[in-house]
């Protein structure tokens, strides 16, 4: 089996687990691909920790999942130095936290003080971190999976533009429609009976982690003309200069992308060109990423809010702006 075949066949075992979530499920596996943090945000009860748990179950690695609290320490996440006894002896070790595994779920990650954020900040980005002036490495394979929830926002500390720009995408999750609710109903009462029941349980299908690592290098390996380049160049230009391309856009974006978001768009389309069996990365694909990848590195002006225009509309008049390279 090939490298794509198993890929698939991940996303087709958390699809049977999360009904009706498709887009998520394929924007999480691109993260995945490209290395990169997600931050996925929805109302209360629409399955980001179940998706997250799904992923987990059919992945041969380590979940940690930590619910993020105002009290909440840096230790508490990070680990610590620990007094040991041995053989008679004192001896300090570092214990380490939760964030030492493969998979990190940090559940509503704004109600975390802004030190907790400060050391997830580096964990992301730098792939370690420090306690008591020693740095310790993160497994190779690493992905923070962040959640918040956009109403409730009474006792939350709101995520700085530095640490958002640390994510690769935003995702957004909306109500399922009313049939895959009613499977939704379905599946979780074939799981309650299947727990009551004394029945052998069935092996679930589960990917090595070697299989991803394969899965980024072959994604590193598709090819990508100058004039995606440009296009893509363009894309992140025109939320710089908006006045450029049109007159309201330049009303509704106070702050453009940060270089970041050309990177992850690149990586991003990459990793979706890779996933649909191409070698190479065409517009649509470039186009299939950009609200996932820019939307939470926009800010939006006053003009915007008070238009009732969204992150993803503003992103929707640049793809209509920008051209298309031949």
């Amino acid at each position: 089996m090939t490298a794509l075949t198993d890929l698939n066949a991940l996303q087709a075992s958390i699809a049977e687990a999360v009904l009706g979530q498709d887009q998520v499920i394929r924007q999480i596996l691109l993260g995945l691909l490209a290395n990169g943090h997600l931050l996925l945000e929805s109302l209360p009860g629409l399955a980001k920790t179940r998706t997250v748990k799904a992923l987990a179950k059919h992945l041969d690695a380590k979940m940690s999942r930590i619910q993020f609290t105002p009290d909440l320490l840096p230790s508490d996440i990070t680990g610590a130095e620990v007094l040991h006894q041995v053989e008679g002896k004192n001896e300090i070790r570092f214990q380490p936290g939760p964030l030492f595994g493969n998979l990190i779920l940090a559940d509503e990650i704004n109600r975390a003080p802004a030190k907790v954020q400060a050391a997830l900040l580096e964990a992301m980005e730098e792939r370690q971190i420090t306690v008591a002036g020693n740095s310790h490495a993160l497994p190779e394979l690493f992905i923070v999976v962040a959640t918040q929830n956009p109403i409730e926002q009474e006792g939350t500390y709101p995520l700085p533009e530095a640490q958002m720009d640390r994510f690769l995408m935003k995702v957004l999750l909306d109500y399922p429609s009313a049939e895959n609710e009613s499977q939704v109903l379905r599946l979780l009462r074939n799981e309650e009976f299947a727990q009551g029941a004394s029945t052998t349980p069935v092996k679930n299908f589960t990917l090595p982690q070697e299989v991803i690592f394969a899965a980024r290098k072959e994604v590193s390996a598709v090819h990508v003309s100058p004039a995606i380049d440009t296009y893509l160049i363009d894309l992140i230009n025109a939320t710089r200069h908006p006045a450029d391309y049109d007159e309201d856009l330049a009303r509704w974006i106070a702050i453009g992308a940060s270089p970041r978001g050309g990177i992850g768009l690149d990586r991003c389309a990459r990793a979706d060109a890779w996933l649909q069996g191409q070698d190479f990365v065409s517009p649509d694909n470039v186009r299939a990423v950009v609200h996932p990848v820019l939307r939470h590195r926009l800010q939006l002006s006053y003009d915007a809010v008070a238009d009732g225009v969204s992150a993803d509309q503003v992103l929707d008049r640049i793809l209509d702006k920008v051209a298309i390279p031949a």
